[in-house]
């Protein structure tokens, strides 16, 4: 009797392949509104985290081509600057709508090169693309002041003008958004770019780099330099008189250094650096509600993200309920390729990735911490997967407390003296986000307004919002992105003294 073929199993390849071979991955290097190869010829792999397999050859783009980036960008600065501020949101509307319209290739383009869920990458994909819809808004709401000085006999004009030639980095872990959270805010200003993306995840932003054009973004206004020489790169554009802003999201360690190295020339400069992100559970807390929470804000994008939660801090009459539900929730993630539309989690970003995360549990379970709940993982795949892992009786005093796991790794200490807990969330000297689960709001207000952290998410799991300032306080950064505070990240302020007698 014939047999019926097995049907074939998906791959993102044939999902997503035709997509990724129209972005010329081998003229990849954006530059005057198109794709070049990279000035040396060189290219580098990009893999697909979930099997290790090459998705294509990038252009590896040099200091040549940094410099052409440069220049594309210096000679399209008067004509973007002085575009009406309406003409520049009607093209940033049109870039959301284009985002929108190609969501779907986006979020599979963004799951083979990053390896998150589709889940994820499509909720990035809708997210990235507010920002664009955001600023589309926030370039024509034009503020200035004026009126006349204290001794009468002039007026105070104050503006605002572009700060010129930005510098963007951005790093791999939303590939897609922290490129428009950057990118959007930058051409409302009326400034041009030159952006550097991290050579796992160069794809994307080279596919937004060519909806923009679609979009109507001009010949030069956006520039893109995938590249695997990122300090030979970005030290080039820190060093021409014509970059005047270097926006950065990445590690506090390279962040520092660049601050270093723009202070030569006094470049403007924003950061996003490092978080270590506490997770606060009060006594009153709803444990359901916090479990949940709790599950966003550690598990989005396999942890991988600098909001991340990456200490968790339950008070001692909750911490065994808290342990069974969570445990019991992480117990059931469904570890996987991003293909599958069953996984909620992927694989971290490469082996090395893999290996760290492994460092640091080890190292928190010789100081005392027990591995209690843990998620099934896919064997011989060539992944680079690791388990959603809960450890308890965490030490506060333990390693893994200090460091930003960047994995699906959740360390439980409990507490239950209120001034103790915050003495253990406030050391260090990160601050980037926060979060807090009481049913008394008043109590998680107070305890909001004593954590040194940017931004704190109260009773939910999730703080980012285009509409809102994202950044942190102590070495997490400098600056904001989104909100109006992002559009002034761009600006430089200008004030005219006129003579009135």
């Amino acid at each position: 009797m014939p047999t019926t073929a097995p049907a074939p199993v998906p791959t993102l390849a044939g999902i997503v392949g035709d997509y990724v071979r129209a972005l010329e991955p081998g003229h990849a290097v954006w530059v005057d509104g198109a794709g070049r190869a990279a000035a040396g010829g060189a290219r580098f792999d990009v893999r697909d985290p979930s099997t290790g397999a090459v998705i294509a050859g990038v252009s590896d783009g040099t200091v040549a081509d940094a410099a052409a980036a440069v220049d594309a960008a210096a000679a399209a600065l008067p004509g973007w600057s002085a575009t009406a501020p309406r003409e520049r949101g009607e093209t940033l509307r049109r870039g959301f709508e284009l985002m929108r319209e190609h969501a779907a290739e986006l979020a599979a383009l963004m799951s083979w090169e990053n390896g998150k869920a589709l889940a994820d990458s499509r909720a990035e994909a809708a997210y990235a693309a507010e920002f664009f819809r955001w600023y589309a808004e926030e370039a024509v709401r034009t503020e200035g002041e004026y009126g006349p000085a204290p001794a009468g006999a002039t007026r105070t004009i104050v503006t605002h003008r572009p700060v010129g030639v930005a510098a963007l980095v951005t790093p791999w872990n939303f590939p897609a958004a922290m490129a428009t959270r950057k990118i959007a805010p930058a051409l409302a200003a009326g400034c041009t770019v030159v952006l550097k993306p991290a050579s796992e995840t160069p794809l994307t932003a080279l596919a937004i780099a060519r909806i923009l054009r679609t979009a109507g973004v001009p010949a030069g206004v956006v520039n893109v330099v995938p590249t695997t020489s990122a300090r030979d790169v970005v030290a080039a554009w820190l060093a021409d008189p014509r970059v005047r802003k270097l926006s950065f999201t990445g590690s506090t360690e390279v962040g520092s250094a660049l601050l270093s190295r723009a202070a030569g020339r006094v470049v403007n400069t924003s950061m996003e650096l490092g978080g270590n992100a506490p997770f606060v559970v009060t006594a009153d807390a709803d444990v359901a509600a916090a479990v949940r929470g709790a599950t966003v804000a550690k598990f989005r994008n396999g942890g991988q993200a600098c909001t991340a939660a990456n200490r968790f801090y339950v008070h001692a009459d909750v911490a065994d309920a808290f342990l069974e539900r969570f445990g019991a929730t992480v117990e059931r993630l469904v570890v996987g390729p991003a293909v599958d539309q069953t996984t909620a989690i992927g694989p971290l970003i490469n082996p090395r990735a893999v290996d760290d995360v492994r460092a640091l549990v080890e190292g928190a379970v010789a100081e005392g911490a027990t591995v209690t709940h843990r998620a099934a993982v896919p064997e011989h795949t060539g992944g680079s997967y690791y388990p959603p892992t809960v450890l308890a009786g965490v030490p506060a005093t333990a390693s893994i407390l200090t460091t930003e796991i960047f994995g699906p790794v959740a360390p439980v200490v409990t507490w239950t003296d209120e001034a103790r807990l915050l003495e253990h969330v406030n050391a260090g000297e990160s601050g980037l986000a926060a979060y807090v689960y009481s049913a008394d709001l008043r109590a998680a207000m107070r305890l909001a307004e004593s954590i040194e952290a940017g931004m704190v998410g109260i009773n939910r799991g999730i703080v980012s919002d285009p509409a809102a300032p994202f950044g942190g306080l102590k070495q997490s950064g400098l600056g904001r992105e989104g909100g109006r505070h992002g559009l002034r990240e761009f600006q430089e302020t200008q004030y005219f003294s006129v003579d009135w007698e």
